[in-house]
């Protein structure tokens, strides 16, 4: 495996936006270093990438940048990997509850909407009946 990395290596093997890297840098995620005229090239290091890839692992749990962030920066001091353990349990719990809401919020809608189709079709079904011709029925 490479030891760097390039802004079009990593947009390529994450499938992102050079934008988005962009982006992760800006937010404190990427710390590329520079070089070329002017230091206009990003080169990434492995821990860039790796830092990359657990954002994205972050965002598919649906945590914030934020919440990536402070659980990714915890991971480059592993003296006592405890506390980081007991902060990642918190995170996932909290946003566990909040997707289990979400869950129940879309049943319920969910139910209403079977319940607003089968008057629908009832009522259609009475209209059909009224309006069939004597003699057709």
């Amino acid at each position: 495996m490479a030891t760097s990395f390039s802004i079009s290596d990593l947009a390529k093997e994450f499938d992102l936006t050079t934008r988005a890297i962009r982006f992760y840098e800006d937010m404190g995620l990427l710390e590329p270093q520079r070089s070329g005229p002017g230091g206009r090239n990003r080169v990434y290091s492995a821990r860039d990438r790796t830092r990359l890839k657990l954002t994205l692992r972050s965002k598919r749990l649906g945590l914030s940048l934020t919440e990536a962030k402070d659980l990714i920066d915890m991971y480059d001091s592993p003296r006592d990997t405890v506390p980081q353990l007991k902060k990642f349990l918190t995170v996932l719990d909290v946003h566990q509850r909040q997707l289990q809401a979400q869950l129940a919020d879309l049943q319920a809608t969910l139910n209403e909407v079977k319940t607003h189709e089968k008057d629908a079709r009832n009522l259609l079904a009475k209209a059909a009946k009224t309006n069939t011709p004597k003699g057709q029925a």
